[in-house]
Formats: C-alpha cells, structure tokens, sequence
C-alpha cells in the first residue's frame, strides 16, 4: 500500500509537471499561475503546492526533464579521448547531437522552446537564469579544452586562439538554438541547422 501510495504520488508529480510544459508553452511562464497549472493535470491547488513550492520549482522540474540531460551529454561527448575521434569532431558531435535530439524529442522541444523564448528571466527567475548561465560557461570551458587539444594535434588553422574559438562558437550554438527554436515550420534554421554547424567547425579546421 505505501509503495502504491508513492507511485501515484509520483505520476501526480508528473502529471502536474506535464500540465505546466503545456500551459507555459500556451501562455509564458509569466502569464501562467498555480490555478492554470492544476487545472490543466486536472488536480487541486494544494496537489501541486504538496509537490512544488511556486512555479519556479516546477520551471526547475521542467530545466531538469530536458536541459540538463542535453548539457550531461555534451559533457561525456566532449570528455571522451579516442584516437579515432579528433577533437574537432567532438565538439561537431556535440553539437549535431543536440539539433538532433531536440528534432527527434518533442518533449525536450518544447521545454527548450520554453527556456528560450517563453520565460522573461526576472524577479523570482533571475536565479533560473544565473544557473543557465553557469551551465552554459562549464560548457564553453569543455569546448575550450577540445580546441586545445586540436591545436595540440596541429588541427587548426594557424593563429586561432582555443579561449577565443570557444566563446565563438558558445555564441553561435546558442544563437543557432534560438532561431531554430523560433523557426516552428521548420523553413528557415531547423532544415540548415547541422550544415550550418559542420560549416562553422570547417572553418576552424586546418587544411
């Protein structure tokens, strides 16, 4: 009984969680209340108020349904030492894995989707955004460590500096998301987004 009592405890959570990705994707995060939430999961208030303190606490729950799973594997991608993988590619990989999980995972789109363009990051979220921020810079200091290493192995083209190529190219994977986010037809970024990606690496790469 108390283990049953935990599962429906968990797939509440879980429906509450689900209701918020569908009401912050309809109305923004800050136009979306507690009230709109639970009757969306089709539970009371005090359901989700059992399980989360305010929206900001689901908005954490959502972050780590989607984001922080997509920044783990661009860790182990970019962590991985394989001679037959150069670094360059790592960091190509990394990124052609993440257009490629946000094409295939709807969910995690729409999370994303929610992240980038339906959350103004102020009052109670600016905290939100200084964690996304901080993720975002562990991030660049991988990359920085790939393209060292590239230019270890001679594969860059001469005079590019590893901390300048990796600010670079953090600037245009998080532009890259945004507009391909923002192109929901998918007319625009979302059908050039890996092009665009091994064309940004080439450029880097010695020939």
């Amino acid at each position: 009984m108390v283990r049953k009592t935990k599962e429906d405890a968990e797939l509440t959570r879980q429906r509450i969680i689900d209701a918020a990705r569908t009401v912050f994707l309809k109305r923004g995060v800050s136009r979306s209340t507690l009230e709109h939430i639970a009757a969306e999961a089709e539970v009371t208030r005090g359901a989700v108020y059992w399980h989360f303190k305010n929206k900001t606490d689901i908005f954490y729950a959502l972050r780590d349904r989607a984001f922080l799973p997509l920044i783990d594997r661009m860790y182990d991608t970019l962590a991985i030492q394989n001679d037959d993988i150069d670094p360059l590619t790592q960091i190509q990989n990394s990124l052609c894995d993440t257009i490629n999980e946000l094409n295939e995972n709807t969910e995690m789109r729409q999370i994303y989707e929610i992240m980038m363009i339906k959350c103004e990051y102020v009052d109670e979220f600016a905290t939100v955004l200084q964690q996304i921020l901080s993720n975002c810079s562990d991030i660049t200091e991988k990359i920085q460590l790939a393209y060292e290493r590239a230019k270890e192995q001679k594969l860059l083209t001469l005079a590019l500096n590893p901390h300048a190529l990796a600010q670079d190219t953090h600037l245009f994977f998080s532009g890259l998301l945004h507009m391909w986010v923002k192109d929901a037809d998918g007319s625009r970024f979302r059908h050039q987004a890996i092009a665009l990606i091994n064309a940004h690496i080439s450029l880097r790469r010695r020939q």
